[in-house]
């Protein structure tokens, strides 16, 4: 990032800014991360790149929630696979009274924020990305059927590329929630 600075470059550093910030959120650096974000909002803004604010919401969020998992000892909450981000209705009832109910607010704030951006750019598969996570924390929230229906609409608007990972994650998603 530093040469890239150096460069004089500007185009798409909120981008490579906030992948760094998600990188050190899933490593367990979320304070770093969320530092980094603050930075990319600012980026972002200054270089009136607004084809990633969308997905600077969505890291920031995910970013939160990872912290949060980390300050409680419950992992980093980027799993490998869409199984291991559900969780039975146990699991997640108990992983959510956990969390800090305020960090829980300002991520699901930020997916907010995230859709609301997406649909206001017509851009479906950042729309994707965003309901995504919000399904996953209202499912440990106890909301299943209103990430089940959110997830669902979305989902039935996309008639081809049901083999990219976005796309399977939804599924597997909408499956475990049904």
């Amino acid at each position: 990032m530093t040469s890239y600075e150096a460069s004089g470059a500007g185009l798409v550093q909120s981008g490579n800014l906030s992948v760094l910030a998600g990188l050190y959120g899933a490593t367990g650096r979320a304070d770093e991360g969320l530092r980094l974000m603050t930075e990319a909002f600012a980026v972002n803004e200054k270089n009136d790149e607004r084809h990633w604010t969308a997905q600077l919401y969505i890291i920031k969020g995910g970013v939160l929630l990872q912290k949060e998992a980390r300050d409680w000892g419950l992992g980093a909450g980027g799993e490998d696979s869409p199984e291991s981000r559900v969780q039975s209705p146990e699991a997640s009832k108990t992983k959510s009274q956990i969390l800090n109910p305020e960090s829980q607010r300002e991520a699901e704030a930020c997916f907010l924020k995230a859709m609301a951006i997406a649909r206001q750019q017509s851009a479906k598969l950042f729309e994707l990305r965003a309901t995504i996570p919000l399904a996953r924390l209202w499912q440990q929230q106890g909301k299943r059927k209103e990430a089940h229906k959110m997830l669902l609409d979305l989902y039935g608007w996309f008639t081809e590329g049901f083999d990219t990972p976005d796309l399977k994650d939804a599924r597997t998603l909408l499956e475990m929630l049904a």
